[in-house]
């Protein structure tokens, strides 16, 4: 017969079925994940403040659950973000989406597994979900232009960051959160490749299963994103003196971009147009006539070292005639409406940067060819209907808004301070480097590489405001403030208690196993975050409880919170994975389960074996 511990006191009883609501609160889909935070934390000051809780002869104060708010591992967790966005922000990592589009057209096997690596290795410093927003358009882009079934490498992809966040400290929130509060009830603080040893050798299993088996146990779906037709515009873009294809063939240009360009002539002089043929050596001032997206206009201009924008003047400074050498650029497409006094004129005519402080990239107009395509597009007389490409400060296009002889649509992007990337890069290695060495704690370093970011230009505060997620916030704080009031009222020693009870006397390998099963299935039911703070005092107490080193019992709450496979709440780049791949959720549960499950046997093994249990 089982001896079950005696009940916990009331104040633990209450923490306990808080806890329980918290769970359940937090699957909820019709209440937003910020709400059931912060209406756990509310309830918690309001219960302890009603009901005073006395600890080592002193009252536990409620206002000591909002410590979260200035906690050690949420404000690492909130620097690394905009550390993470100043390097999504300068366009440090489209090379790599330039390689990897480049390595798909010649081998799509070989091409999966880089791909997989490279979103793993890259995970593993900076936050997956601008890694898998990087490579999720790239993978649909060549299964258009291939015979590659996207739905087929697409969640892949996404568990292979997943895999890589695993591998260091600073790889997710979660991992960030189980070492602080593992080191708040002194237990020695993990450094930043301290279990990088489990994590690769099981995260090497997990990318073999996601490149040889999930790819065949996904249905061959055809993605309606892949049908779909964006609008193509017609643009001139100019080569300039300092561009490294001057004085090369157009067939050496076309090789920078792998063919995707189609350059339809190219202009050369006022009246004078050439043939595009391979062979046409290009000159300083050519303009090779293209049509197509704006990404890949954009993309083209950097490859090429080209303009899209006329400019007679590229040694002048920045002024209000020449917004495209200022920062904060963006990209927008906007529409000539019926009545506008635009219809009939042309841009020279018009003034356009004069008169709005944007310039004009590009034309789309619906339903019939372009006239003035194959000459100055300055000259085009616009019609209703048109779409224009143009770009300026952030300022100039929300200023476009309110003008009524054209209407703004919904895809205005952010361009990247490309010129800034290496510094941004530079400053990301530092903060790992200082980190890993353990000349600072995380949470300094990310915060000296945060205001490093800031103040060299590689973002801007609206950028660095916009980086933070009030749902990450307010789980960490929610989650720390219940993960204390589980450890200061006895609520996590008696689920210890309870757990070794049930397991009798079971080996501390079986009860690590256990309670790594027992972490995978709650994390992708309710939040990782909320798993991994709850879970960690009870891992440290069971340890304490039978004896042993805590380590290896608060790493399998740390590896269990981040086997998020098998739901496609689990995780927030789960979700961006679904919408895209037009997953179901029995696709997750048919290749989510069978990875969780084989990390789970494999890190089951691994932990008793490095700690010797």
């Amino acid at each position: 017969m089982i001896d079950l511990p005696l009940p916990p006191n009331p104040h633990s009883t209450a923490v306990l079925c808080l806890a329980v609501l918290a769970l359940l609160l937090f699957t909820r889909e019709k209440l937003a994940l910020e709400s059931a935070s912060f209406i756990i934390l509310i309830s918690l000051a309001i219960g302890f403040e009603l009901f005073p809780f006395h600890v080592d002869g002193k009252v536990l104060h409620a206002a000591e659950f909002f410590h979260g708010f200035g906690h050690e591992a949420l404000v690492a967790v909130c620097a690394l973000m905009i550390a993470g966005q100043g390097v999504v922000r300068t366009g440090a990592l489209e090379p790599v989406g330039r390689t990897l589009a480049r390595l798909w057209k010649i081998s799509p096997k070989v091409s999966l597994l880089f791909t997989l690596l490279i979103g793993a290795f890259i995970s593993a410093f900076i936050n997956n979900v601008p890694v898998v927003v990087l490579l999720l358009p790239i993978l649909i882009s060549v299964s258009i232009r291939t015979v590659m079934n996207a739905s087929a490498v697409l969640m892949p992809m996404g568990f292979a960051t997943l895999l890589g966040g695993t591998c260091t400290t600073i790889g997710t929130s979660t991992n960030l959160l189980v070492v602080s509060v593992a080191a708040d009830m002194g237990v020695r603080k993990l450094e930043m490749f301290d279990f990088l040893v489990p994590a690769a050798i099981a995260g090497s299993i997990g990318i073999v299963y996601l490149w040889l088996l999930a790819p065949r146990i996904l249905p061959d779906r055809k993605l309606a994103l892949a049908d779909s037709s964006p609008r193509i515009f017609s643009a001139h873009l100019a080569i300039l003196e300092n561009s490294s294809i001057v004085g090369k063939p157009l067939a050496e240009a076309l090789k920078k971009v792998d063919g995707a360009i189609k350059v339809r002539s190219i202009r050369r002089g006022p009246d004078s147009f050439t043939m595009p043929l391979p062979s046409v050596v290009l000159k300083a001032g050519d303009q090779l006539i293209i049509r197509d997206t704006p990404e890949r206009l954009k993309e083209f201009e950097t490859v090429l070292e080209g303009t899209l924008y006329a400019d007679d003047n590229l040694e002048k400074p920045v002024d209000d005639d020449h917004p495209l050498k200022a920062d904060d650029q963006q990209v927008a497409e906007i529409a000539v409406i019926q009545g506008s006094h635009l219809q009939g004129r042309t841009f020279s005519n018009i003034r356009f940067a004069e008169r709005y402080g944007i310039i004009m990239l590009a034309i789309h107009r619906a339903g019939k060819p372009l006239q003035k395509e194959l000459g100055t597009i300055g000259e085009t007389r616009l019609q209703a209907g048109d779409i224009l490409l143009v770009q300026g400060p952030r300022e100039q296009i929300a200023d476009l808004k309110k003008e009524k002889d054209i209407l703004v649509l919904d895809a205005t992007m952010d361009l990247p301070y490309t010129q800034k990337a290496p510094l941004a890069l530079g400053i990301m290695l530092a903060i790992i480097l200082a980190a890993a060495s353990g000349f600072l704690p995380i949470a300094i370093s990310a915060s000296c590489g945060a205001l490093l970011m800031i103040m060299t230009g590689c973002l801007g505060w609206r950028d660095a405001t916009n980086a933070l997620s009030t749902q990450v916030v307010l789980i960490v704080v929610a989650s720390l403030a219940l993960g204390a009031a589980l450890l200061k009222t006895g609520g996590a020693d008696y689920l210890a208690e309870l757990f070794l009870s049930l397991a009798g006397q079971a080996s501390p390998a079986f009860m690590i196993s256990g309670l790594m099963l027992l972490m995978a299935i709650l994390t992708n039911l309710v939040s990782n975050n909320a798993t991994a703070v709850m879970g960690t005092p009870i891992a440290v107490a069971i340890a304490t409880q039978m004896g042993q080193p805590a380590e290896p019992f608060v790493l399998a709450v740390l590896f269990g919170a981040n086997l998020s496979f098998a739901t496609p709440m689990a995780y927030k780049t789960n979700l961006l994975v679904m919408n895209a791949g037009e997953y179901t959720f029995n696709d997750f549960l048919r290749v989510g389960i069978p990875l969780v499950l084989l990390l789970w046997g494999t890190l089951s093994w691994l932990l008793p074996e490095l700690y010797g249990l």
